[in-house]
C-alpha cells in the first residue's frame, strides 16, 4: 500500500468573480521511504500541491489516500489530527517560538498530542541529539544560527514520528554551506531512519540531492523520475 496516493486532484481558487485553477488533475503514488522532491517556478502549483499533500488544505475534486484512508473530505478537525499524528512540516522561516528554548519548540507538538510533559521533553532531548544540538537545548531561538534553528525546526517535526516529512523550501534562508548540511540531514534521516521525506524547492540544484524528482508546470506534472 503506498504511503500517498492523490488520484485527480485539482485546485480551484476564487478571486473575486474570478476562478483559478491551480492544480488540474494531479495523480501521484508516493511509498513509504522515498526521499523525493516536488519542484517548479513560482506559481507552477507546486506550494498548492504540498498543502494538500499535507492536509493543510482541500482539493476541490479528486481524492488523496494516506495509508489507504481518502482524506480529501476530512474535517478540519480531522486533517488537523492527521498533521499532528502522521506529519512533520519544516518551513524556510522556521516558526520556533521566541520565547521557548530549543527543547521547550521542540517538544511542543507532542504536548500538543496529549504527551505527559517529562515523556515529551525526554523524546526532544534525544532528537535534537540526533541533529546534533544537544549543547544547544537550554537556548533560545535568538542564541542559535539559521542552520541551528532549521535544525531545531526539524526536530520539532520528527517528534510525533511522522510518517512523512515535507519541506518547504527548507534552504531558503540559508547560505550554500548551512543548506548542504541540512540536505545531508534529510538524506541521512531517510537512509538511516527510513523517513519519508518531500522536499518542495524551485532550485534545481536542491532537487538534485534527492532520490526522485516530480517537477510541476502550470498545475500539471510534468516529469517523474530520477534526478
Amino acid at each position: 500500500m503506498p504511503l500517498l496516493e492523490a488520484k485527480n486532484l485539482t485546485k480551484t481558487f476564487t478571486m473575486g468573480i474570478n476562478q483559478i485553477e491551480v492544480l488540474k488533475g494531479i495523480s501521484l503514488t508516493i511509498q513509504s521511504g522515498e526521499f523525493m522532491a516536488i519542484t517548479g517556478y513560482s506559481g507552477s502549483g507546486k506550494s498548492t500541491l504540498m498543502h494538500l499533500l499535507g492536509c493543510l488544505d482541500t482539493p476541490t475534486t479528486g481524492s488523496l489516500f494516506i495509508e489507504g484512508k481518502d482524506v480529501a473530505l476530512a474535517t478540519r478537525d480531522e486533517l488537523a489530527h492527521i498533521r499532528n499524528q502522521k506529519i512533520g512540516f519544516v518551513f524556510q522561516k522556521f516558526y520556533l517560538l521566541p520565547d521557548l528554548t530549543a527543547l521547550d519548540n521542540v517538544a511542543l507538538p507532542s504536548l500538543y498530542a496529549g504527551t505527559s510533559e517529562a515523556e515529551a521533553l525526554k523524546e526532544a532531548a534525544k532528537l535534537l541529539d540526533l541533529v546534533n544540538l544537544q549543547d544547544r537545548k537550554d537556548h533560545f531561538p535568538y542564541q542559535l544560527s539559521g542552520g541551528q534553528q532549521q535544525r531545531v525546526a526539524i526536530a520539532r517535526a520528527l517528534v510525533n514520528n511522522p510518517l512523512l516529512i515535507l519541506a518547504d523550501e527548507p534552504t531558503g534562508n540559508l547560505d550554500v554551506a548551512t543548506g548542504e548540511v541540512i540536505l545531508e540531514l534529510f538524506k541521512s534521516l531517510n537512509e538511516q531512519h527510513h523517513t519519508t521525506v518531500i522536499v518542495v524547492t524551485h532550485e534545481p540544484r536542491i532537487a538534485a540531492k534527492t532520490n526522485r524528482v516530480v517537477e510541476v508546470r502550470d498545475g500539471l506534472i510534468v516529469k517523474d523520475g530520477k534526478p
